[in-house]
Parts: structure tokens; C-alpha cells; sequence
């Protein structure tokens, strides 16, 4: 669907909405969203006495966003289950925006399950929250106010949302997930395994928002404005929440636990003055883990997901990822940290001379990321990903080698031939990660990979 006949069905859908002509402009693609499509507008309600910019069904000016499915995706009946949990967050003072409209019965009117909500005001983008001047009179504070949302969602009632999924096998689930997401991995193996040990039922069930971190929250100077991105959530245990937030991936190169942003205790406290309960600080730390392995499948899922469309390039740069996920694993599992990754010799011979192909790549890199200032916030986003994957390839292309021959050695220490085979003995149990050649080998891996993916992230 084009964005001109992307308009036309908006029109035509508020028009049965409101019951009245509707204008559509400012019609934008924004950026983000690895599942979903998010576009923002401008409604214009025309009534017999001219254009109503006063309808508090579609509040400041009836500016509004529209979350979408991908063309042909069969998800019309989870996109009714956010609205409905939309509608009952609100009810808890959750701050969420306004559902106008969701797809009924018709999702094919706008070319996929939808949602029409209002716009909220604030800031999602998690670095500019985190380093900005503007939200310096914030941040102190955010950590706590982040548990007092979180406690109104837990509090939310979970039998007026009909049809919300059941989330107390988690960990089995998982499993399943990974060992269809690609090859096994030792470091995930025996996170696995650490889980399955410590493993204790949750105290209670609750609703779970299942993705409550920066970028799904929106955030002004004075605090919290608005919670996003509900289409993960399910019945379950509420510390989950807490610990996703906890998670390493969410704290954009921050030293906070809590989002980069402040501590545990600053979260706990929030969360305990608003809902007059204790959460256990041991399951806030078993949910983190959790979430740093869910991360990782969920990275490896996105890169299988990519074809040939147009987000394909996108989900391929997630794929990579899957080596951030893996040095978080390490620190969290309290395992050997990475040695520094070898290098290309610069007296080795190249029978191409020079520029080197890493040098080339680097350069178009440079030149896609030049391009993408003039261009729209969608293309531009898309470009800083494109300049990101040809910088991926130019390490890979310039440290491959050795670094095959650097993790060979190791996997001969430790007496495999493979990583793979040392991850299925580290799950039959027949190794000990805790034998000096196999972490050795386990963090090289990492380390060689994090080196080429993003050599930044350890530091």
C-alpha cells in the first residue's frame, strides 16, 4: 500500500470513527519497530460547523499514530488484546496513550491488524534521555518513578483483558525458541542451564507488560508521559518486568542498572511505595539473566525473518547482535572476560594491494552515512544501519582469518573441533565450564565476534 493510498483508507476508516469527514496530512513512517510499523498524523474532523479541533476523543489537534502489522501477518486478534489492555492500563493511571480505533473485525481496510491511538508528547529515543541536558532535572528521579508505573501495571486486573496469554512456562518456551533460532552457542547453553538451577515460582501472577524499557517509554522533563509497545504482554510473573529493565542490552552504554539510568533500590523503592510490596531482589537478578537470553534468540529470530524486503537489511544487522548478548551473558554468568581479539599483521602480502577491502568498505560506509543527512528521518535511520553493516563486513574482512585460526587453537585445547560441539557438551553435561581451556575458549569466541559486530560495546 502507498503512502498517497495509505491516506485514502485513514480517511475513509475516522470517517466511520467519528462519524464525519476526516482530512489526513502530515501522514510520516517513523523509525523503530522491528515487528510492527509506526506512522504518525494530523486528523482534521470537519463537522457542520466547520473543522473541529476540539474532540477529546482525539486530543492536541488530533494528532495521532497508527501501529500496523506488516501486509499479509494473521495478527488482527493480538492487536484487539494491546487495545484492550491499552484501555485497561489507563484505567490503573498507567500514563498510555488514547485508543481511537482498533482493526475489528476488518484489518485488510488499512492492509494489515491495526491500531489508531493519540499522540503522546515526550521523548523516546534512549540516549537523548540519558544525555541530554534537557531531562538533567529527570534522570535522578526516573529509576523510582519507572517502579510506580510498574506497580500500576501489575496492579491492572488481568481478567478484564479476555484471551491474554499464559506466561508461566517462560523458560521452556525459550528453549524451544533457541533451539529452532540457528546453531547452539556455549555461553547460552549454560545460561540455560544456570536458570534451570536457580529457577523458583513466582509469589504471584500479574499482567506483564513483557517490554518495559527506554524507547518504549515516553519521557519529558517532568517525568513519564506515556508507556508504549504492549504486544508482549501476558499473564505472569511481575518481576519479569523488572528484570527486562534490568537487562544489559537496555542500558545504551550507560553504568545504571536500571536502563542506564539509576540503580535497583531507586526501582524497588518506587515500585514498593506504590503497591505496598516487596519484590525479591534474587528474582529481579534471575529475570535479568532471562533477559539477556531472551534478547539474544529474540536477535537471532530477526535475522532468520529477513528475505528479500524491504526491511530485510534491518533484521540482518539484528542478527549481529547476537554477540553483545553473549558478552552480557559472560558478565552476568560471571565468566572470563574477552582478551583482546588478534589483528590483520600489517607486513602480511595482500595480493590486491592497496586500498585493502576493509578500507574500501569503510569508505562507502562513510559516503551512505554522508548521504543520509538530507534525507527523511526513515531513510536516514536506514542508511546509519546500512554505514553500520558495511563497517561489520570491513572488520570481518580485515580480522577473519586470524581470528579463525585464533579460535581453532583454543577449541584444540579444549579438545573440540567446533563450537557447536562444545555447546552440546556443555547441555549433555559431559565438560565443565568452569575448566580453564573450555571458558577460555567459550570467552575467545565471544570476544572475536563482539570484535567485528561492535568492537565498542565492552567498553
Amino acid at each position: 500500500m502507498t503512502d498517497t493510498a495509505l491516506a485514502a483508507a485513514l480517511e475513509s476508516r475516522l470517517r466511520e470513527v467519528y462519524g464525519t469527514p476526516v482530512t489526513i496530512s502530515g501522514l510520516r513512517h517513523l523509525t523503530g519497530g522491528a515487528s510492527r510499523e509506526t506512522w504518525s498524523f494530523t486528523a482534521q474532523v470537519h463537522t457542520s460547523e466547520g473543522t473541529d479541533d476540539s474532540d477529546g476523543s482525539a486530543p492536541k489537534g488530533h494528532r495521532l499514530i497508527l501501529r500496523r502489522d506488516p501486509a499479509g501477518s494473521t495478527g488482527a486478534e493480538r492487536m484487539r488484546l494491546e487495545a484492550a489492555v491499552l484501555r485497561e492500563a489507563a484505567r490503573m493511571g498507567v500514563p498510555v496513550p488514547v485508543v481511537i480505533d482498533d482493526c475489528g473485525s476488518a484489518p485488510e481496510v488499512l492492509g494489515g491488524a491495526f491500531m489508531i491511538m493519540s499522540c503522546v508528547d515526550g521523548e523516546a529515543a534512549p540516549r537523548r534521555i540519558l544525555h541530554d541536558a534537557e531531562f538533567d532535572s529527570i534522570r535522578p528521579r526516573l529509576a523510582y518513578e519507572m517502579g510506580t508505573v510498574l506497580a500500576r501495571i501489575h496492579a491492572a486486573d488481568a481478567d478484564r483483558v479476555p484471551g491474554l496469554p499464559d506466561g508461566s512456562d517462560q523458560l521452556d518456551a525459550l528453549y524451544r525458541e533457541y533451539l529452532e533460532s540457528g546453531t547452539p552457542l556455549p555461553v547460552m547453553e549454560i545460561a540455560f542451564r544456570r536458570l534451570r538451577e536457580n529457577q523458583r515460582p513466582p509469589t504471584r501472577t500479574t499482567l506483564v507488560h513483557g517490554d518495559f524499557r527506554l524507547g518504549n517509554l515516553l519521557v519529558s522533563p517532568s517525568g513519564i508521559t506515556g508507556v508504549l509497545d504492549w504486544e508482549l504482554t501476558h499473564r505472569g510473573d511481575p518481576a519479569q518486568d523488572l528484570g527486562w529493565l534490568c537487562t544489559r542490552a537496555w542500558r545504551f552504554g550507560s553504568a545504571g542498572r536500571v536502563g542506564g539510568i539509576g540503580d535497583l533500590g531507586d526501582l524497588l523503592r518506587g515500585y514498593t511505595d506504590e503497591s505496598g510490596i516487596t519484590v525479591d531482589a534474587e528474582s529481579v537478578d534471575w529475570w535479568q539473566l532471562f533477559g539477556s537470553l531472551h534478547w539474544a534468540i529474540i536477535c537471532r529470530q530477526q535475522a532468520g525473518r529477513a528475505g528479500s524486503g524491504h526491511d530485510a537489511l534491518e533484521l540482518l544487522a539484528v542478527g549481529r547482535r547476537v554477540a553483545e548478548c553473549e558478552y552480557d551473558l559472560l558478565v552476568e554468568l560471571g565468566l572470563p572476560m574477552p582478551a583482546s581479539p588478534p589483528q590483520a599483521g600489517d607486513d602480511d602480502p595482500d595480493l590486491f594491494g592497496e586500498p585493502t577491502a576493509a578500507d574500501l568498505l569503510d569508505a562507502v560506509g562513510g559516503f551512505i552515512a554522508e548521504l543520509a543527512d538530507g534525507a527523511s528521518d526513515r531513510d536516514r535511520y536506514r542508511s546509519k544501519v546500512a554505514a553500520h553493516v558495511l563497517r561489520i563486513v570491513a572488520r570481518e574482512s580485515q580480522t577473519g582469518s586470524a581470528a579463525r585460526t585464533e579460535l581453532g587453537a583454543h577449541l584444540a585445547r579444549a579438545g573440540f573441533e567446533t563450537e557447536s560441539g562444545l555447546a552440546l557438551a556443555i547441555r549433555d553435561g559431559s565438560v565443565d565450564p568452569g575448566d580453564a581451556d573450555i571458558a577460555a575458549a567459550i570467552s575467545t569466541a565471544v570476544g572475536l565476534r563482539l570484535a567485528v559486530a561492535n568492537p565498542r560495546y565492552a567498553s
